[in-house]
Formats: structure tokens, C-alpha cells, sequence
């Protein structure tokens, strides 16, 4: 039961306010472009508490705190995007209720560029949050930045090969200044066969070759191994290579919106790579394995703190920084046009705005039964991925032999 809270918690703790900030972004724009909405809701099923405000926005606090919603006014098409006929009859339906000036009030009967605004928004406050809480540790805790000194180079690999040596300093790769041998980490892993040039000083005296990653046994900070790019090095972790820089506000900012934009664009070349066959989904974590990453990086930072207090802040730390990196994600899936999704609703509104007319009916409802099959399709994968490295099936194999 304690493991299954030290897993289970954590990530509800990550996931929700995600969730949540994504839909106040909808909800923000909403308000923004005068659109009348019924309900925002934290968590799902039953109330636990709920509040009807002077507008008529009903706010919920549910007991299934996995996210949130909010529901705009007439909004009960499945695709979100009603065709003509629909349109005709909320219409009449409204103006017979309220007369002809609440039009104006609803969703459906706003600006294309007011509705995709409300679409667009909820990604955008995922971004927003990702920039704000990297750039609030890099302001209060400063950036740790390790040179990308070689410290050793194992015989027989992509290094060895490329003339490598201990005691180099990497300070390009891929054409790109390097500031940190974490840069070069990232770069290798999702370029298994794709060189790589380098351009390396050796005693003051800089030099340019190339290196080619081969997929094999990576493990991350967490003791899990997965198969990803390498090139045989091993990286510094003297002192005199490692420094806290310092940043003010506007620095810190930059920072934020530099480390958003890295894992967007890490995100993208990882798909195109997945797509074209270069690389496997079997980077591709679901709820299972958000959650047991959860749990382990509580028992490392556990494992790590000296006394209650350091416990504290290395656990806000860590929970921050998760956030932050989880909300990119989901505000990054969001964006991708498939109905259901935010950038499916982008996708509709951009027809429409072409055509002066909604989808037909027919097509926006096969759209969104692709569109859902996609989704639960990528989340049962996702899932599968977690079950398989968490040797589910290898256990309960064993039960049974």
C-alpha cells in the first residue's frame, strides 16, 4: 500500500495541476472574448464542493483529482465543432430562450478567430507554465553548467573510431556552440546512426570530426536502461569542470523559453525519426510509467536529502521541474491536428474559415471516431511500453511455469 502511494500520489500531484492550467488557459480566453461558460471543474465524478459565481460559472472541486474540464455554453457536440444544420438549431433554441442579442454569448457564434483562440489557448498556458517555472528555479537557484570534458573512451565505439580522447573538450556538436555535456547527451541518444560533427579543443588547438551514435544499453538517472544512441564516452564530473551561473530576471525568462522550445524540438525530431522507422516508440511513456517515474524519483530525492528540510525543497524541486516538463509535453500532443484534440479543433476552423462553412456533420463524427481511435490507440501503446518495462509480463510469466 505505502509503494502504491509513493507512486500513485506523487503523479497526481504533477498531473493535475497540468491538466488543469491547460483548461484555465480555455477558460481565460473564454472570458477574454466575452464567452458564456457553465461549468469549471477540478478533478471529475461527484462534487465535493461547488460555488455558482455572479456570471454563472459554476466552479466544482471534484473527489477524482486527475485534471479538469470547463464547458462552455450549448457545448454538447462531441467534436466540439457543430455543422450547419446543429448551428441552426442552437441558434433558434438560444434566441427563443434569451432573444437574438445572447448569440453573441456563445462559443459556437463567436469570431473563427475568437474559437481557435479558445483552442489555442489551452496548449499556450501549458507553455507559459513550462517558461515560468523553468525560469523561476534558474532565477532562485542559478544553472549548473558542466563543461563537456572527456573523461574516458571506451575501445571499439563511435568515439574510439572518431579519434577521440580523455581530457577533450567538446565545444560544437551538430553545429551548435556546447555549454554542458548534457547538450551532447541529448543530441546522441535519438541519432542512432546519423553523424554528428564535432568540433573539439585538445590542448588549446581545436579540431573537426565526426561521430556516428549505435544504439545500445543507455541508463538515465533513475537506474532504468533503455536502448538509445551512444558513442563510448564518458564525461568529467571534476569539480573545476562544473560552475552555478547566475541569471537576473530577463536572463532567467530567455532561459525558460530556450528550455521550452528544446523539448518541443526534441519532441518533434524524436516523431519524425519515430515516423520515418530511425527510431522505436518505445520511448513513449504512458500513466503507468509516469507514475512509477514519479515514485522513483521521490525514493532517489528521498535517498538524497540529509534532514526534513532539504526532503522539503529537493521534493519541490523535483516536482516542479517535472511539471514543467510534462505540461510542454501535453500542451505539444494538443497542438497535433487530430480531432479530439486541440489542433483538431485548429484544423476545423481552419476549413471553415476557407469554405465560410463548418464541416458536414458526417465527416466532422468520422473525424472524431479517428481521431478518438488515435488517441486511446497511442495511450494503449504507451501503456503496453510501461507494463514491458516495468516486466510485468515476464512476471506474471513466472506465475504460470
Amino acid at each position: 500500500m505505502l509503494s502504491l502511494l509513493i507512486h500513485v500520489l506523487p503523479y497526481l500531484v504533477i498531473i493535475g495541476p497540468v491538466v488543469v492550467i491547460h483548461e484555465f488557459g480555455h477558460f481565460l480566453a473564454g472570458k477574454a472574448v466575452g464567452a458564456k461558460i457553465d461549468v469549471f471543474s477540478i478533478g471529475f465524478g461527484k462534487s465535493i464542493v461547488e460555488h455558482t459565481d455572479r456570471s454563472g460559472v459554476k466552479w466544482r472541486l471534484a473527489w477524482l483529482p486527475i485534471g479538469g474540464y470547463v464547458r462552455f455554453a450549448g457545448d454538447d457536440n462531441a467534436a466540439s465543432v457543430p455543422d450547419t444544420e446543429d448551428l441552426d438549431l442552437l441558434r433558434r433554441d438560444i434566441v427563443a430562450r434569451e432573444g437574438e442579442g445572447a448569440l453573441k454569448q456563445y462559443h459556437y457564434f463567436k469570431p473563427i478567430w475568437q474559437r481557435a483562440l479558445i483552442s489555442a489557448a489551452g496548449p499556450i498556458a501549458n507553455f507559459v507554465l513550462s517558461i515560468v517555472i523553468f525560469a523561476g528555479v534558474i532565477l532562485a537557484f542559478g544553472e549548473v553548467v558542466s563543461v563537456a570534458r572527456v573523461a574516458a573512451v571506451f575501445s571499439d565505439t563511435p568515439a574510439a573510431q572518431a579519434g577521440l580522447q580523455a581530457g577533450d573538450l567538446i565545444v560544437k556538436a551538430d553545429g551548435k556552440p556546447v555549454k554542458t555535456f548534457d547538450q551532447v547527451k541529448e543530441l546522441v541518444v535519438l541519432r542512432t546512426g546519423v553523424p554528428i560533427s564535432l568540433v573539439v579543443d585538445r590542448g588549446g588547438r581545436q579540431f573537426v570530426t565526426n561521430v556516428t551514435p549505435v544504439r545500445g544499453p543507455v541508463p538515465d538517472g533513475l537506474g532504468h536502461v533503455q536502448q538509445l544512441g551512444k558513442i563510448g564516452i564518458a564525461f568529467s564530473n571534476r569539480p573545476e569542470d562544473s560552475r552555478i551561473v547566475r541569471y537576473g530576471p530577463i536572463e532567467a525568462l530567455g532561459k525558460g523559453v530556450a528550455k521550452t522550445y528544446d523539448v518541443v524540438a526534441t519532441n518533434v525530431f524524436y516523431i519524425g525519426r519515430m515516423i520515418t522507422g530511425h527510431e522505436t516508440a518505445a520511448q513513449l511513456a504512458g500513466p503507468v510509467g509516469m507514475a512509477q517515474m514519479s515514485g522513483d524519483l521521490v525514493k532517489q530525492v528521498a535517498e538524497v536529502s540529509k534532514d526534513p528540510t532539504t526532503l522539503a525543497l529537493n521534493l519541490l524541486l523535483t516536482a516542479l521541474q517535472m511539471i514543467a516538463a510534462i505540461s510542454v509535453g501535453i500542451g505539444f500532443l494538443n497542438l497535433l491536428p487530430i480531432p479530439v484534440l486541440d489542433g483538431g479543433h485548429l484544423l476545423f476552423y481552419a476549413y471553415e474559415a476557407v469554405a465560410r462553412r463548418p464541416l458536414a456533420a458526417k465527416v466532422q463524427a468520422a473525424g472524431y471516431r479517428v481521431g478518438l481511435a488515435l488517441v486511446l490507440g497511442l495511450m494503449l501503446f504507451a501503456t503496453w511500453n510501461d507494463l514491458q518495462r516495468l516486466r510485468v509480463f515476464n512476471f506474471l510469466g513466472g506465475l504460470f511455469s
